[in-house]
């Protein structure tokens, strides 16, 4: 009996090694996978190639069109562009022949709410607004930006390589917007600037009257407009509290008598819209009609905002007023509907009627799910009496000057970021085909869960 226990031991003894030495070699065999594997020399060497597009018809937007041009991409910038007998190709590039195609810089849609939501009837999907105050401006998008959304892949594959995201409208302060790249590892890799401009809706659509069991304040537009000025009093008296304790608290440290004053309590929804106050951020302030437009354009002068205008989709009996405020202004959606006082066409022209007054016009989709449509928008205002040449420039370089990126993004420049965009033909014609996207230099492949799904079943 006692060596059957002898003999037991021993052969616990020997499971409990042969678990541990299993163990051990899982946990290094798990270790050993999750390292980054190294790049192979010649991988490094080929990433850093510089990459040559050559033969192409190159849309510049800030140089006219340059016929058989070259392009050359290096280190994520573009550093060399130019007729094809006057641009030096450097040793051991990687040189693609793009003859018969056009090149142009990577189109920028000026709202959209990309990364935000997913499925649309899934709820836990959906970061959209936060709808339980209609003054949210310590809302901010990075904080919920997706950037593994399968939407993005499909925005890309029709040259789209940059985007404001913002919340949806249904709040007249709904948060920040931020700007981004719609490539990256993650998210903070894709954010470029994230508290970028400020929303301000005013169109009516904010109004909590949608029933008279749910309605609250404000449920009519003046209520709209004194919400918004109580706000903005209240967050420049919150700015004055801090210069008033500092005033305090030196007096205090000179002759420490009476009680040592409290710092003020931080309020994010104040703090937040100080830098729109000062000046030294934008306010998109979206109206589609002109009482809209002009009670909104009032506020924004007596708080001394800076504006982009959104939308005025329906103000064109104040073009003229608007063309004289120099400011900028967001066109569309240009597929909306007329209003029955307005001629059919008076939506499709607003554009073009805009850019002949002088006003720097940048087209947006508003969407998260048809991104992709961004370049036939402009293609309509052409159709209804845009220039070819200002709807380029309101997909590229006028968005990348509005929103104070035009030293990087805009334009095929040297020095600027290498997103551009090779296509079979005219970015705004529905036939063409985008067949190349590089964004900050590397090529990014043009494919989607569609193509995936297309090419696993239509074998």
């Amino acid at each position: 009996m006692k060596a059957n226990r002898e003999i037991r031991k021993l052969g616990n003894r020997a499971i409990a090694s042969l678990l541990t030495a299993l163990l051990l070699m899982t946990a290094t065999a798990f270790a050993q996978k999750s390292k980054p594997a190294a790049k192979p020399a010649a991988a490094q060497a080929e990433q850093a190639r510089a990459i040559v597009l050559r033969g192409g018809k190159l849309l510049t937007i800030t140089h006219g069109a340059i016929e058989n041009g070259v392009l050359v991409m290096e280190n994520g910038k573009i550093t060399a562009v130019g007729a094809a007998d006057s641009v030096q190709v450097p040793k051991n590039a990687r040189i693609i022949d793009v003859t018969g195609m056009t090149v142009y810089p990577g189109l920028i849609d000026s709202e959209t709410q990309l990364g935000l939501t997913e499925i649309s009837l899934d709820t836990t999907t959906n970061d959209l607004e936060e709808t339980s105050d209609a003054i949210m401006p310590h809302m901010h998008v990075y904080d919920a930006f997706h950037a593994e959304s399968e939407l993005i892949p499909v925005t890309r594959m029709n040259g789209v390589t940059n985007a404001i995201v913002a919340p949806a409208t249904r709040d007249t302060l709904p948060g920040q917007d931020s700007f981004v790249q719609l490539d990256g590892k993650s998210s903070q890799e894709m954010l470029l600037v994230r508290d970028i401009a400020m929303p301000l809706n005013f169109t009516g659509a904010q109004r909590r009257n949608e029933s008279f069991e749910k309605a609250k304040f404000p449920q009519t537009r003046m209520g709209m407009a004194a919400q918004l000025r109580q706000v903005f009093i209240d967050a420049q008296d919150y700015a004055q509290k801090f210069p008033d304790y500092d005033k305090k608290a030196a007096d205090w440290e000179k002759d420490k008598k009476g009680d040592k004053p409290s710092p003020p309590k931080r309020d994010l929804k104040l703090e937040a819209l100080l830098p729109y106050l000062e000046g030294k951020r934008p306010v998109v302030l979206a109206a589609e009609e002109p009482s809209d437009l002009q009670v909104a354009l009032g506020l924004a002068r007596e708080f001394r905002l800076k504006v982009i205008l959104n939308h005025v989709s329906h103000s064109q009996i104040l073009l003229d007023q608007i063309a004289a405020t120099q400011l900028p202004v967001i066109v569309g959606p240009i597929y909306e509907t007329p209003k029955d006082n307005e001629r059919y066409d008076s939506v499709y022209k607003l554009p073009a009627e805009l850019a002949k007054r002088g006003v720097k016009i940048a087209f947006a989709s508003y969407d998260s799910h048809n991104v992709r449509n961004l370049p036939y928008q402009a293609g309509y205002a052409v159709a209804f009496g845009l220039s070819h040449e200002e709807a380029m420039k309101a997909l590229t370089m006028n968005p990348a000057e509005i929103w104070g990126v035009a030293d990087q993004l805009g334009s095929l420049d040297p020095g600027k970021t290498a997103n551009v965009v090779v296509a079979d033909g005219d970015p705004l014609e529905l036939k063409t085909d985008v067949k190349r996207v590089f964004i900050a230099g590397r090529e990014v492949p043009l494919e989607s869960r569609q193509t995936r799904l297309r090419d696993q079943y239509g074998k």
